[in-house]
């Protein structure tokens, strides 16, 4: 499944003391590409849990199954099924995709439209979706034609059915790769595993300790052209991180820009000064679902969301030449003793 919303690089510090270690107290580490960009899973081997190649397997297993279900980029896809079928059907889905669809339903709710699943028409148009021909600026007219095929209201969850009202088009790439990251930890929690680093496409989940007895230590990086710096070092345990931004993913045409981050009330892209936001949940899906609606929202209005729903959050807006950071109460509860830089 290729993943339309390229996430800042997620920076992750794993130094690890393995001298002196005990076999069954060290870092496994595999990697491999998935959804148009890669994962990567380390974990504290000890005895009595599975190989090294055992928990690949499933790793690899988790990701094709939701390749399989839920990518817009391949044609056989239970998901781009469904987006072929006429107004007025109903399709059976799988219960992993419904429970995408029900996530997405309650942020629609509680962020009043900033997310909305039902994009992909819209990010075609801009040039950043899995069918687009070139990244440009449609006119008013081209805007609104599509428009008219956006929208979560013309979705419905009917027992294991998915149902669509109008001709839309579902797009999960605003939080299928937490939901994979959640995935992965709940068959690694059943395997016996309780100490690890998963990360797929930037989304990433940390818990337990390493075998020096530090906690996994995450960098968010700042956004600087042609560098990647960590701005903040966060140990964690437990939670799911997710970052989202506009300094990478944009085009320009006639002097301006235009970000891969679409309003679904305007159907254009983000205007305002927020150049990414990082938001911490005990649940990766929600935290990838949560950046995406903060960084749609904007500083002022996402702060304010976010600390009226205790939402930790980091956020980096842009002031002038500089980058300026906010942080909500909920995260800074979370990392008051946590390393900065």
């Amino acid at each position: 499944m290729k993943h339309l919303l390229l996430r800042p690089v997620i920076v992750v510090s794993l130094l690890t003391a393995l001298t002196g270690c005990w076999f069954s107290e060290r870092v496994e580490e595999f990697s491999g590409p998935t959804m148009g960009s890669t994962y990567t899973v380390k974990y504290v081997r000890s005895e009595g849990l599975p190989s090294p190649e055992r928990l690949q397997f499933e790793v690899a297993a988790i990701l094709d199954e939701v390749d399989v279900q839920m990518s817009t980029y391949r044609d056989d896809s239970i998901i781009e099924q469904f987006n072929r079928a006429p107004a007025g059907t109903c399709q059976v889905m799988p219960a992993g995709l419904l429970q995408l669809v029900d996530a997405g339903f309650v942020l629609h709710e509680q962020s009043a439209g900033a997310l909305d699943l039902t994009l992909e028409p819209l990010l075609n148009l801009w040039g950043f979706g899995p069918k687009s021909r070139a990244e440009k600026v449609p006119t008013a007219e081209e805007l609104a034609q599509v428009m008219v095929h956006v929208g979560m209201q013309h979705l419905r969850r009917q027992n294991d059915q998915l149902c669509k009202q109008a001709d839309v088009q579902v797009d999960f790439n605003s939080i299928a790769a937490g939901y994979a990251v959640d995935k992965i930890v709940q068959r690694f929690t059943a395997l016996g595993v309780v100490s690890y680093m998963v990360e797929v496409t930037g989304e990433l989940k940390a818990a337990g300790k390493k075998p020096d007895g530090q906690p996994w230590r995450i960098g968010l990086e700042a956004p600087q052209d042609g560098q990647r710096v960590a701005q903040r070092v966060l140990a964690v345990d437990g939670y799911g991180i997710s970052t989202s931004g506009d300094y990478r993913n944009y085009f320009e045409e006639q002097g301006k820009r235009y970000s891969h981050t679409l309003d679904p009330l305007t159907g254009a892209p983000i205007t305002h000064t927020l150049a990414a936001v990082t938001v911490v949940d005990k649940s990766t899906l929600r935290a990838d679902g949560m950046s995406t609606v903060l960084m749609v929202m904007g500083t002022e209005r996402g702060l304010i969301f976010a600390q009226r729903m205790g939402i930790a959050a980091f956020f980096v807006t842009h002031e002038g030449d500089a980058f300026v950071t906010q942080t909500t109460q909920a995260f800074e509860q979370l990392f008051a003793a946590g390393d900065e830089q």
